[in-house]
């Protein structure tokens, strides 16, 4: 609060001021509130009154603007309105002895008049035109408040609503996955379960005997990496592994020797193509491989029609930047934003059908964000897609 006096520039007198605020008002009035009152000058950004404290004033702006505001929700600050010379403010909390109902802050350089409540009220009991005035200003606030909370039931409704839905998606995602997950574990434990009935009854003949087992375990693979990627999912969220220096071209080439048989079925090659003298990254390489097998698993399913996948390693500044490039079937628009979601995962595309449960892309992009990374995908439906991960580089130091 600062008293100096501030300059003036052909603004009106206190009296002016009053005959706005409270049309009709007598000169003996209006002089008795200017007896009464006291002029004040506070800076910008100076909280005349501050929402929720027990405060005794009552101001009438003479020069300059404040900003009235509110707490909606608990948390967000709403502006409600700006107010000039000849408003008033602060008269409900008086004459109901409550806390102030909202924040009026200095805008500008602010002048006002101020009335304590026990000169207030002495002014109201002498003075049916102010009076008067308050009332129908009570009123108006009153129906501002009214429409206000209006306003705000009409935004939890609409909140409520969202949050159902997404709840109730949640469900079906959740009844999906169970689903998934039975269809996934029934198939591979059926076809392994009959071969083994076989083998116990002795109808398979030793010369076919290779592949039945050879069958079983490939089942029983299936079932297991399965099992792992829920259990790996869960765990992440558990145990942070302790980072060390890790060289994102050896996984990455390990990645592409593993899947090399996988892709040829599909009429795929994997190529991997790495910058000269990258840095290496800060993380766990266990995590980061068991991710970055997830992205080329999930370019070979997509690919069915052949082609080439292509894991890029270059530098992007401080970060080092893998990209998995895929000629696949792509993703479209509408869905781009979900495939990092849990259990979320394309079944069908045209006459293709595609297995899965759909965690492959939930790992990586929950590896990734442990290792203080971005996950992000490019996709063009029909042409493929590009998923990229930014991991910072280690700083060399000589």
């Amino acid at each position: 609060m600062n008293n100096a006096s501030f300059p003036r520039k052909n603004l009106r007198s206190p009296s002016e001021i009053i005959e706005m605020a409270f049309p009709g008002i007598s000169p003996l009035e209006v002089e008795e509130l200017v007896t009464r009152s006291k002029r004040v000058n506070y800076q910008p950004s100076a909280i005349l009154c501050r929402e929720g404290n027990l405060e005794d004033k009552f101001f009438i702006l003479l020069e300059g603007r404040v900003e009235v505001s509110k707490t909606i929700n608990d948390t967000e600050q709403r502006k409600l309105k700006d107010l000039e010379p000849g408003d008033f403010f602060g008269e409900m909390a008086i004459m109901h002895n409550a806390p102030r109902a909202a924040t009026v802050t200095a805008a500008s350089l602010v002048t006002v008049l101020e009335l304590d409540k026990e000169n207030f009220d002495r002014v109201i009991q002498r003075s049916t035109t102010i009076a008067m005035a308050m009332v129908r200003e009570i009123s108006l606030r009153l129906r501002q408040n009214d429409e206000m909370a209006v306003e705000d039931l009409r935004m939890r409704a609409n909140e409520l609503a969202q949050a159902y839905q997404k709840l109730a998606e949640q469900e079906l995602t959740r009844k999906e996955f169970i689903t998934n997950v039975a269809h996934e574990l029934r198939t591979p434990l059926m076809a392994a379960g009959g071969f083994l009935q076989l083998l116990q009854m002795g109808a398979i003949g030793p010369e076919k005997l290779p592949d039945t087992l050879d069958t079983i375990a490939r089942n029983i693979q299936h079932i297991t990496t399965l099992v792992n990627d829920i259990l790996f999912l869960q765990e992440m969220e558990l145990i942070l592994p302790k980072f060390q220096p890790v060289n994102m071209v050896n996984i990455a080439s390990d990645v592409a020797e593993k899947y090399q048989v996988q892709a040829a079925v599909n009429l795929l090659t994997i190529q991997v193509n790495a910058e000269n003298g990258l840095p290496k990254v800060s993380g766990d390489a266990k995590s980061l491989e068991r991710a970055l097998m997830s992205l080329v698993d999930n370019a070979v399913k997509f690919s069915p029609d052949g082609g080439q996948i292509e894991i890029k390693l270059h530098r992007d500044e401080n970060h080092v930047m893998i990209d998995v490039i895929d000629p696949g079937i792509g993703i479209d628009a509408e869905n781009i934003s979900r495939v990092f979601d849990r259990y979320y995962h394309a079944e069908t595309n045209g006459t293709e059908m595609f297995s899965g449960i759909g965690l492959g892309l939930a790992i990586t992009n929950q590896v990734i964000r442990q290792h203080n990374g971005r996950l992000t995908v490019h996709s063009t439906p029909g042409k493929g897609s590009t998923f990229s991960i930014s991991l910072k580089a280690i700083k060399v130091v000589f």
